[in-house]
């Protein structure tokens, strides 16, 4: 226990395993900290983790009230509990003890109007609020994470000190941590960042898919592709992990463990948010979209393992049986192919963020953005500093696709992503990512798409109007009534 005169920094309420490594973090970067949890259990664990790891500065505390008085003033403390009402719930014990200017701090992935409500509801009794988005695992919480933290500044400026040491450190860029912005920006951008994520993800799954698929490449030769991939423009976490998956061996039986995963996908909502948050902004985010779906569809695996036997007897098998191809040529055209379609999800993803930020006055900055997303989190990866670079060059960049220099590598590698995507669909491999991603760039840079059409039906059978290349205003015709005198 700390005694009374020596009060703690900071508090951590929530001790799973993120939640213990980020107070472990803390403390390892000359921060004491008190932590406390529901089941006690978790507080002595993590005092026991502190010792051994360094007899680092970590006081546990069994109760609320203990835990509260033993953080100096203004007390800040971060809560690591799962989203919704353990929140709310954890916000009623702790802050009946809190006094005003104190500051809580919410570290979990929450949705941005939660954070927004609880903020105000705290300036009501005189505490501040943030609600802080923190990627990187367990991995990157224990040894530096990337941290988003929006809400009050003056509570940001409390724990600035600790966080700036805390995050991920990144030459020639710093700290991966900044202020965001007011209100629920935080948790928004921690949002997006999950959602980017499920894209880049998907569009790795895919590359893999076609490699095994239609290359046949061993998981020995998987491995050291995604090992050469990590070594240029692809390096990231994602490639990283990747690398890692097709070396490991089953400890359980033979082979490999990869191949005894069930193809079944969980989720934790971040992604789904993401979506319905395009689709209320009208942001097309179609690569997002795609990786959700195909998390959706992994899901029915009992209706997919009876589809595959209606369709087997109709030859749809047979397909991919009859692919021959040259295994370097494919390697090659799938690393253009990933990296051209995981710029697409970033450029999403950013569209999102900035279409919200001036929605909500936010002013966020999106190169900003990329700089603290460049170490620490799941998404970091080497051309995040491409990223910023053109944002530095132009802040009102309308599309990361148009910046001259992601358009010049759109341009280049445009034809391997075309061969991968007609290769999978001739071949019955589903690549949704790569193909919405395809259809999406496409879209974009066309002057005119058949929106016109579309146009014209919708002013047709319910009388929506149109507007017209030629001249200014809006036209309503009655298309039924010459359609019958053309027809008469």
């Amino acid at each position: 226990m700390a005694e009374e005169s020596k009060l703690t920094r900071i508090g951590l309420a929530g001790l799973a395993v993120m939640g213990q490594n980020l107070a472990l973090n803390i403390a390892e970067k000359g921060f004491p900290i008190s932590v406390y949890n529901r089941s006690t259990i978790k507080v002595d664990e993590t005092v026991e983790r502190a010792k051994k790891e360094g007899d680092l500065p970590v006081f546990g505390f069994h109760d609320p009230e203990s835990f509260v008085k033993s953080i100096q003033k203004p007390r800040m403390i971060i809560m690591l509990v799962k989203a919704g009402a353990p929140v709310d719930q954890t916000i009623k014990t702790l802050s009946q003890y809190m006094e005003k200017g104190d500051c809580i701090i919410d570290g979990g992935n929450e949705w941005y109007e939660n954070t927004e409500r609880r903020e105000k509801a705290m300036a009501e009794i005189g505490l501040l609020y943030l609600g802080m988005g923190v990627s990187g695992g367990e991995e990157g919480a224990r040894n530096g994470p990337s941290m988003m933290p929006g809400g009050s500044i003056e509570a940001y400026k409390y724990i600035e000190d600790i966080v700036l040491k805390v995050a991920a450190q990144v030459p020639d860029s710093g700290p991966c941590v900044t202020y965001i912005g007011e209100g629920g920006s935080g948790n928004f951008v921690k949002m997006v960042h999950n959602g980017i994520e499920y894209g880049d993800m998907q569009l790795i799954s895919e590359a893999y898919d076609v490699l095994k698929s239609v290359g046949k490449l061993s998981n020995e030769e998987l491995h050291q592709v995604f090992s050469e991939w990590n070594k240029g423009e692809l390096q990231s976490f994602l490639i990283e992990i990747t690398a890692d998956i097709f070396a490991i061996k089953d400890d359980k039986a033979d082979g490999y463990l990869v191949d005894k995963v069930l193809d079944k996908t969980g989720m934790k909502g971040t992604g789904k948010w993401t979506v319905q948050q395009a689709a209320d902004l009208s942001i097309a985010a179609p690569t997002i979209a795609a990786s959700l779906d195909s998390r959706f569809l992994s899901g029915l695996k009992d209706e997919r393992v009876e589809a595959a036997k209606v369709f087997k007897s109709s030859g749809v098998d047979d397909i991919l049986a009859d692919q021959t191809v040259d295994k370097e040529k494919l390697i090659n055209d799938v690393r253009q192919a990933l990296y051209a379609a995981k710029i697409c999800s970033y450029a999403q993803g950013m569209n999102l963020i900035r279409a919200k930020s001036v929605e909500k006055d936010w002013g966020l900055k999106l190169g900003e953005l990329a700089r603290i997303w460049k170490g620490g989190c799941i998404i970091r990866a080497i051309f995040l500093d491409r990223i910023k670079q053109a944002y530095d060059r132009n802040p009102e960049l309308a599309n990361l696709l148009v910046d001259p220099e992601f358009a010049k590598e759109m341009v280049e590698r445009q034809s391997a992503w075309r061969r991968v995507v007609c290769l999978a669909i001739n071949a019955g491999i589903s690549t949704p990512g790569m193909s919405t991603s395809l259809a999406y760039f496409d879209t974009y840079r066309r002057e005119r798409l058949p929106a016109n059409l579309v146009q014209a039906q919708r002013d047709y059978f319910g009388a929506h109007t149109y507007e017209r290349t030629d001249m200014p205003g809006s036209f309503h015709t009655e298309w039924f009534k010459l359609a019958k005198q053309i027809n008469n």
